[in-house]
């Protein structure tokens, strides 16, 4: 499965991410997402800041899966890795997978689903163009 990914971000669980039994409390799987995404966007060359001012389009999370597998604990150093494995008219669909750093060895899995929006109107817009050709560039499966 870690093979399907291109994109790894690194992170050393702190100690306050973990809950009383030592393993990252939930909520901070969707924390490790959020910033991977924004990571994997980075690295695609993608202007956040100025796409959003240039076109005044953003996109809104309208899903949000984790799936645990196993548990991470403090101190540990994981992977979180990104792709993007669908895109709709105005919607994408990432797939991400945690993983004890440098394995194979799985412990959580996740879906986000992003729909651009206008943020004028608030409804939902077609993905642009630009923004599918460079998620193309680097997700071969979506060229």
């Amino acid at each position: 499965m870690r093979e399907e990914f291109w994109f790894h971000f690194p992170f050393r669980v702190r100690y306050s991410e973990v809950d009383a039994q030592a393993v990252v409390f939930n909520a901070h799987y969707l924390t490790y997402f959020d910033t991977a995404i924004t990571e994997y966007f980075r690295a695609l060359g993608y202007d956040y800041l100025g796409e959003v001012a240039r076109t005044g389009i953003d996109f809104h999370t309208v899903k949000s899966v984790v799936e645990y597998k196993a548990p991470i604990r403090f101190d540990e150093d994981i992977e979180v890795c990104v792709r993007v494995a669908r895109i709709g008219r105005s919607s994408i669909n990432l797939a991400l997978a945690i993983f004890a750093k440098g394995s194979d060895d799985l412990r959580a899995t996740g879906e986000i689903i992003w729909v651009a929006t206008d943020q004028t109107t608030h409804q939902s817009v077609a993905v642009t163009d630009d923004m599918r050709a460079l998620i193309a560039s680097r997700e071969k499966a979506l060229a």
